[in-house]
């Protein structure tokens, strides 16, 4: 019984020192939550301790799609190339205190995300508090 416990506390630190050196940079492909279809490749890079999510790629048959419900700067604009994860920051075992853009609707949310695993992503976009909102399940891009 101890080899038992002892194996589930080393994998459980393992697999947190994985996520750990991994955390959230790289490319992500986002899958719209409604409908279940991978929608895009998003990059997400670190700067000054804060993370900052750009479409890099259009996985749909929309690749020229614009922007044109939105309010500020990127109205109008091609969503591939667009920034539409802003300010994320570490918080505890997770992110917060970010922004996330929805392209389709030109409206913007208050983001948390957290890792499930090496490879996958939850990203949570709401208004208020986080139980008003909805969550996207996003997937590594393995080079």
């Amino acid at each position: 019984m101890k080899k038992i416990t002892f194996l589930l506390a080393l994998s459980l630190m393992l697999t947190q020192g994985i996520i750990a050196q991994t955390g959230i940079a790289g490319v992500w492909k986002t899958i719209d939550d409604e409908t279940g279809e991978a929608k895009s490749h998003v990059e997400i890079v670190e700067k000054d301790g804060k993370y900052y999510g750009t479409v890099v790629e259009i996985l749909t048959n929309r690749k020229d799609a614009k922007c044109t419900d939105c309010d500020d700067h990127r109205k109008d604009q091609p969503v591939l190339g667009m920034t539409i994860l802003e300010n994320l920051e570490v918080y505890k075992d997770y992110y917060s205190y970010g922004k996330i853009l929805d392209p389709n609707n030109g409206k913007i949310y208050k983001c948390s995300a957290w890792l499930e695993n090496a490879d996958e992503l939850t990203v949570r976009g709401y208004v208020g508090i986080s139980a008003l909102g909805r969550s996207q399940k996003w997937y590594r891009v393995k080079n």
